[in-house]
């Protein structure tokens, strides 16, 4: 019987842990969702009051120091795109949060799994900053 109870706590403290990591994920998807928003209202606000993007028209940033040069000169179109790179951002934490989870509950294959998901986010990440796709 003590066997038993025993299965039963661990099963419990297992089931306690998910839902945690779980409620951990949910939170950080929200946080990186709010702050991905309040980014771009702020980039709508100074687009509004200034009546530009900061930008020529048909204009189009191409790399990250011509973004980091627009959010530093505080031009509206770079704020957005700030936040939007944010929100981009957001479900990539997600995937590191799910690693590191999956480590601590030695669940090897499902390390190895969202490694490699984690993995083809870089590759398409840098494909798409060297390549321009």
């Amino acid at each position: 019987m003590s066997n038993q109870n025993n299965v039963k706590n661990s099963q419990a403290e297992q089931k306690a842990k998910n839902i945690r990591i779980e409620q951990l994920i949910g939170k950080i998807m929200r946080i990186g969702v709010i702050i991905s928003v309040i980014i771009m209202l702020f980039g709508l606000v100074l687009y509004i009051v200034t009546g530009t993007t900061g930008f020529g028209s048909h204009y189009y940033l191409t790399s990250f120091s011509q973004l980091l040069k627009g959010i530093i000169s505080l031009k509206p179109y770079s704020i957005m795109m700030l936040g939007v790179f944010a929100l981009i951002l957001t479900p990539v934490l997600r995937v590191v949060v799910s690693i590191y989870s999956f480590y601590k509950e030695h669940d090897k294959m499902y390390v190895i799994i969202t490694t490699i998901v984690f993995i083809i986010l870089l590759i398409s990440f840098f494909l798409g900053t060297f390549l321009h796709l």
